[in-house]
């Protein structure tokens, strides 16, 4: 009606439509249903839920969110209203390659000039799923691991804990063992070739892959690092909600089932 009355009369319109003429305005100035207003808060709460994710939740970890806060809404409501809004999480699905490299045709020159690699290293406490240590460098020396060590000592004070790892020189490094004796902690290694030994810490670095690396480009080191000590400490340990843990996020797994436990708090050892 809105796209063509314009052009036609508002009276031939209903007839064609086969609607009365005071039905139409009536409609027209009949506000919103309770329904109708109580979808349009929810959506709104859905975008600043989704925005907070940093464009990541989906429907069930937006469900939660909701539930949470008290709303009592179905996973139905919130695909809908998702939907509507243009609302998506990330996959991990992988994409179609689009490049397809010629060897005929002569490439143009490499000028672009890269920052160089930057490691990552995390300690995490698999009860939570918390990242209790971690540490950045440009090297894979075995004072990267040692860094991501001591801030988890330095949090959690372990005591009679394991640490397990795969069989890397850096975990089989008499200065990583020396150090682990030190604090108390019992070293483990898995089987060479066992994909289940470290599947939860690759979930993180896959979690840390496709909703901040994959979405970003970082100009410099420094601007990687901090943007990595945000994502950490900022939003995976305090806020995302994890499948594995009743969707919880690992800090707030720790406080509903150890409220007794205090971690020191974190230092950058970037």
């Amino acid at each position: 009606m809105k796209r063509n009355q314009a052009d036609y009369p508002v009276a031939t319109l209903c007839r064609i439509l086969g609607i009365s003429t005071s039905g139409y305005y009536a409609w027209l100035n009949r506000p919103p249903s309770a329904r109708a207003q109580s979808d349009a808060r929810l959506s709104e709460r859905i975008r600043a839920l989704h925005q907070r994710s940093r464009g990541s939740y989906g429907v069930p970890r937006i469900l939660e969110d909701l539930q949470e806060e008290g709303e009592r809404i179905n996973h139905k409501r919130v695909a809908r209203l998702m939907r509507s809004a243009g609302l998506v999480g990330i996959s991990r699905r992988k994409g179609f390659k689009t490049t397809a490299r010629d060897r005929d045709a002569r490439p143009a020159p490499d000028r672009v000039q890269l920052a160089g690699f930057l490691f990552l290293a995390v300690v995490m406490d698999v009860f939570s799923r918390r990242i209790v240590g971690w540490a950045m460098a440009t090297h894979l020396r075995t004072e990267l691991i040692l860094d991501a060590l001591n801030m988890a000592i330095y949090q959690r004070r372990p005591q009679d804990v394991i640490h397990h790892s795969d069989q890397g020189t850096q975990y089989t490094s008499i200065a990583f063992g020396a150090r682990c004796k030190e604090a108390g902690i019992r070293p483990s290694m898995g089987s060479v070739g066992d994909c289940f030994d470290n599947a939860m810490c690759e979930s993180f670095f896959a979690t840390l892959e496709c909703e901040l690396l994959d979405r970003s480009r970082f100009e410099t080191q420094a601007e990687a690092k901090m943007a990595i000590f945000e994502f950490i400490e900022g939003w995976y340990n305090p806020h995302r909600r994890h499948s594995s843990i009743g969707y919880l996020s690992p800090v707030n797994y720790e406080r509903r089932i150890c409220p007794t436990l205090n971690p020191q708090p974190p230092q950058c050892t970037a």
